[in-house]
């Protein structure tokens, strides 16, 4: 498959299956509040959320296994990075009521307000921690 049709079959499968559990389970497919669902656990409603994080480290791995070269080169830094790293986004899902999946793919596909909001939010942080790691701080240009 050539480079433009890869990621068109990609959004097309992230598109079908966000609609189908909105469908089928009458969920967003937003991987923060289905993940904080399995740490707070409510009776009858943990086998779809463990099903779904599940799907998604099982498709990582089937991907890495398939085409490595998707991942491109890996990125070492130090155990306080990557805690901050976490950290960060976890408060700022939190903060946000949501994520990337739940805001940029499923709210702004519903015509959300709030999801526009957050996705320029998100976007703009995104872009601004690129600029001042790379090219503030000297980090990899």
């Amino acid at each position: 498959m050539n480079a433009f049709l890869l990621p068109l079959l990609g959004g097309v499968l992230l598109g079908a299956g966000a609609s189908l559990l909105l469908l089928f389970n009458g969920r967003i497919a937003g991987i923060s509040g289905i993940t904080a669902g399995l740490l707070t656990p409510a009776k009858a409603d943990t086998a779809w959320r463990a099903a779904f994080v599940g799907g998604l480290a099982v498709g990582g791995v089937v991907l890495a296994l398939v085409r490595p070269e998707s991942f491109g080169p890996p990125v070492i830094s130090g155990m306080g990075a990557t805690l901050a790293a976490g950290l960060l986004v976890g408060f700022g899902t939190r903060l946000g009521s949501g994520c990337t999946s739940g805001h940029g793919v499923c709210g702004l596909a519903r015509g959300a307000r709030r999801s526009l909001v957050a996705t320029l939010t998100f976007m703009a942080a995104g872009a601004l921690t690129v600029f001042v790691t790379r090219h503030v701080l000297g980090g990899v240009s």
